[in-house]
């Protein structure tokens, strides 16, 4: 049986949803999804972890930090309902990997092309900063996500210091090597992580050098200060994609 089966993520991904592992984080979420920002009164939020999205043989995979209070905490999916989202669906429905340019609701018919995005939390944290004892408790979920991406995905875009710090070691538990010294992260940066050679990495998954390109995280701060631009955003996805086989 294929390891990328859809079966297999939809069962990780219902496990995710259910996790209550961070008693600070769970309290959060879920006095953010009581109390609910003015705006959104009317809604039901979410209020659980949020689990990745995109096909089980996706090629590329997009990593952010964690969902965001009042977006994905609010909507059950990532990056939707908030600013953040609006600046990276933009940029994967203008290169061509996405149906849409807008994400608002998890049933607005949005759709990736050969792309995953995940993340390395998946509860709304505090102040957006999880502690380190939350980022390598859950950590487990994003090892086996990567996992049962093996098969398929050749090319990840990295949101932010965070995410690529966080990232770095669920790649060596997943089955690839990552060099030492760790890679330091840059936007723009290209890392290639060779498959391990070890008892535990899956010989027969069809695992294939995995390259890590770094970006600045879409947040508002970078993208309304002009640190990261809709161009910069877009040639770093333009590049990983092409890298994946997804794109010319």
């Amino acid at each position: 049986m294929s390891t990328h089966s859809p079966a297999g993520l939809t069962d990780l991904d219902h496990r995710i949803a259910g996790c209550r592992a961070c008693p600070r984080l769970v309290a959060w979420r879920e006095e953010v999804a009581r109390v609910k920002r003015a705006a959104f009164a009317d809604w039901t939020y979410w209020g659980r972890p949020v689990p990745g999205f995109g096909p089980a043989d996706a090629r590329l995979l997009i990593l952010g930090l964690a969902p965001a209070a009042h977006g994905g905490n609010r909507t059950g999916r990532m990056f939707t309902g908030d600013r953040s989202g609006d600046a990276l669906y933009r940029a994967l429905y203008d290169v061509g990997l996405a149906s849409q340019p807008e994400a608002v609701t998890v049933d607005d018919g949005l759709e990736l092309y050969g792309v995953r995005i995940t993340s390395p939390v998946h509860c709304a944290p505090p102040e957006n900063k999880p502690t380190p004892t939350e980022r390598d408790t859950c950590r487990a979920w994003l090892v086996q996500e990567l996992r049962l991406l093996r098969p398929t995905v050749r090319a990840v875009v990295v949101l932010g210091a965070f995410g690529w710090q966080a990232a770095l070691p669920a790649f060596a538990e997943a089955g690839w090597t990552v060099p030492r010294p760790r890679p330091a992260f840059a936007h723009g940066v290209r890392v290639t992580l060779a498959p391990a050679e070890s008892p535990t990495a899956a010989a027969s998954d069809g695992a294939a050098p995995l390259d890590l390109f770094g970006c600045f995280h879409v947040s508002q701060r970078n993208t309304f200060t002009g640190r990261l631009t809709p161009e910069m955003l877009r040639e770093v996805l333009r590049t990983a994609a092409t890298t994946a086989g997804l794109l010319p």
